[in-house]
């Protein structure tokens, strides 16, 4: 029992100085704390041997004991001076000479006089240990009393802690010196003595920060471990209650005994499961354990989690109200949004769709009270004391809510984007100032993420109405080509009836005009291009019919030389409209008693070559590498749709080609058309 009662707190105190040790800031009497910590560590495990040994003689316990209290009233005195003369320079007072002639004697004692280095040794090193243990109670008598009374909550467990173990141990050297010799189960109970007084100075030290330990504990592992204790203790008390049903039960025993077992075990599950019971446990632990209520580390985290993996829509509106809801172990809650002049409801969690919430004016007194205060309103406190409110009004559905509990205003840049309305608790709970700072804090970042999904949202409307714009530009264009070529038709109609080649090239270009127009109705129902269809072209057939179309326009286009048999990949319509283009900007672009040419070719590389050039006003370099396929920018005013050099170069490159363009400003331009060939005669 010695061995493990002394293990054990070797154990604990070995784990507590590296966690002091390693979040020592360098102050002297962290250092202090962590150095009596350390002793009291070797001290347990050179007692924990002692006792595995069959207490055989060990020359060092005695020194052991001296070097442990010695480490602890050293800290005490440092406490002490802090409390009465504050940070200033240590001071050599009357409690260090105390400790100077005490130490002196007990060493001295254990020197030169026989040791009691077994349980039942001689007692002269008794009377200086005792000695040492009477210092150690006056010093945390002192320490308690020169303690400002607002001080003493943060040490009142380290005062506890030390002066049980001092205490124990004068009664321990009392009983030895009066019977004549160490009582073996004190000695051996010792051990778990000083295993009870670290939790005390554990609280202490997280109530102390400026000791310089930022030792702490993670509220999760408490929140579990305390869990798991009570439920090994529900289990231990229920085993034995269990036993004693079978003991005394009779013929009924066993029956009984199982009966209450399974029911024991059903209740521990339905306890372990209840969130009503888990938030009535971080309640306890956050008040009694902690200095603050929240771990503001995993809160944020949570946060900044939930909120930046959800996918901005409506169900992140209701994790926004979730989150919110988790901080103050809420049992849900609803969400209203700033729209035009009303607040409306966004969202909610854990509230039926048919509980009636309703719009709340912007001008109403319940959002300009928050923009005023930027309070958090207590429901529960404006029923009881509607002083502390000035009165406020809230709307009617508040009213009428019998669990309405929380009114969390949301602020963004300083105004009232939202609020959200928390219902009551699962666990009765009050809020303090470290929750409404929580919660106003939250609700800030919160209105942050809630102003970038409305922004997102409306820049996604946005970005499909220029889709939808950019679209009609492109129709737009193709139809100012179909009205060129009906308009045409329609005007040389009255001169050319009777000519049947005419007829015949008429419904050839109104066949034509119809396939365009199909092409675009499926294109607006579509709401994008529709998909080019890729068929082989005779290239001589397309360019002269371009150029046909385009020779109402003056200059008139001029083909020259001989067109080779050549053949492309490509949609027929989109290729020529291409084409006409080209050569209608090259009109546009040169004086009526110009020209414009155009010429075909190949090149070895496996390319059919459409020159089109002019002696028109040409464009410099900076134009056409800034503006000339820059989409949506035109030169031509109202007159033009500033998409037709970028249509030319998007269909060119989709075909595997490129344009090239050469130009000089007052000589002219040429633009090249280079599109792979389909197969060459």
């Amino acid at each position: 029992m010695g061995a493990l009662s002394y293990g054990l707190t070797a154990f604990a105190y070995l784990i507590f100085s590296a966690l002091a040790f390693t979040s020592w800031r360098g102050r002297l009497h962290g250092g202090l704390l962590v150095g009596a910590v350390a002793m009291t560590a070797v001290w347990a495990a050179f007692l924990a041997y002692q006792a595995n040994s069959n207490y055989q003689q060990l020359d060092l316990i005695p020194l052991l004991e001296i070097m442990r209290n010695l480490a602890w009233l050293l800290f005490l005195i440092k406490l002490i001076e802090l409390a009465v003369h504050g940070e200033g320079p240590s001071r050599f007072t009357r409690y260090h000479l105390a400790v100077m002639i005490l130490s002196t004697v007990a060493i001295a004692s254990y020197m030169l006089l026989p040791t009691f280095t077994s349980i039942e040794g001689a007692a002269p090193q008794l009377i200086a240990h005792l000695l040492m243990v009477v210092f150690g109670l006056v010093l945390v008598e002192q320490m308690f009393r020169n303690s400002r009374p607002e001080q003493r909550w943060a040490i009142k467990y380290l005062c506890f802690g030390l002066g049980g173990m001092f205490a124990y141990d004068f009664f321990l050297y009392s009983h030895a010196l009066m019977f004549g010799s160490l009582d073996t189960a004190l000695w051996e109970a010792r051990g778990f003595v000083q295993l009870v007084v670290l939790p005390l100075l554990a609280v202490s030290v997280m109530r102390n920060p400026q000791w310089s330990l930022q030792v702490s504990v993670s509220r999760g592992v408490v929140f579990h471990t305390a869990t798991l204790v009570a439920a090994g203790g529900y289990l231990i008390v229920m085993a034995f209650v269990g036993w004693g049903i079978r003991y005394y039960g009779g013929s009924w025993g066993v029956i009984g005994q199982a009966i209450f077992l399974f029911g024991a075990l059903v209740m521990l599950i339905v306890l372990l499961f209840s969130g009503q019971m888990r938030a009535r446990l971080r309640v306890f632990l956050s008040k009694h354990f902690f200095n603050y209520r929240y771990d503001y580390r995993r809160e944020w985290l949570h946060l900044i989690n939930v909120l930046s993996t959800e996918e901005l829509g409506p169900r992140f509106k209701e994790r926004v109200v979730q989150v919110l809801a988790e901080l103050v172990d809420s049992g849900g809650g609803c969400l209203w949004l700033k729209k035009g002049d009303v607040f409306q409801v966004a969202g909610r969690f854990n509230l039926a769709e048919t509980q009636p919430m309703c719009d709340i004016a912007l001008g109403a007194a319940l959002p300009q009270f928050m923009v005023k205060k930027q309070w958090i309103v207590d429901l529960h406190e404006l029923a009881a004391e509607p002083d502390i409110y000035d009165n406020l009004e809230v709307p009617p559905c508040f009213e009428t809510m019998k669990n309405g509990w929380l009114l969390v205003p949301l602020l963004h840049h300083g105004a009232l984007y939202g609020f959200i309305l928390l219902l009551n608790p699962l666990a009765p709970r009050s809020i303090n100032w470290e929750d409404r700072d929580l919660l106003k804090t939250v609700g800030s970042q919160a209105a942050s993420y809630l102003a970038l999904a409305d922004a997102s949202e409306a820049l996604m409307d946005a970005r499909q109405f220029e889709a939808f714009n950019r679209l009609s530009a492109y129709v737009v264009h193709d139809l100012k080509n179909v009205v060129g070529q009906l308009s045409l038709v329609a005007e040389n109609s009255k001169r050319f009836r009777d000519n049947q080649e005419f007829v015949d090239d008429a419904f050839s270009t109104v066949e034509n005009a119809v396939a365009k127009m199909q092409r675009m109705l499926a294109q607006l129902r579509q709401g994008r291009p529709a998909a080019a269809e890729a068929r082989a072209l005779e290239l001589e057939r397309l360019i002269k019919q371009a150029v046909g179309s385009q020779s109402k326009n003056v200059p008139k286009p001029v083909l020259e030389g001989e067109i080779p048999n050549l053949r492309v990949l490509g949609d027929r319509d989109r290729l020529q409209s291409v084409i006409e283009h080209v050569i209608n900007n090259a009109q546009d672009a040169t004086p009526k008693n110009g020209w414009v040419k155009v010429a075909c070719g190949f090149d070895p590389a496996g390319y059919a070559v459409v020159d089109i050039s002019d002696n028109g006003c040409g464009m410099d370099a900076e134009f056409i590498s800034q503006r000339l396929f820059k989409p949506f920018d035109t030169t031509k005013g109202n007159a033009g749709m500033g998409i037709g050099a970028y249509e030319c170069r998007e269909v060119i490159q989709a075909l595997g080609g490129r344009v090239e363009v050469e130009s000089t400003p007052g000589l002219g331009t040429r633009f090249r058309l280079m599109i792979p060939l389909l197969a060459e005669v």
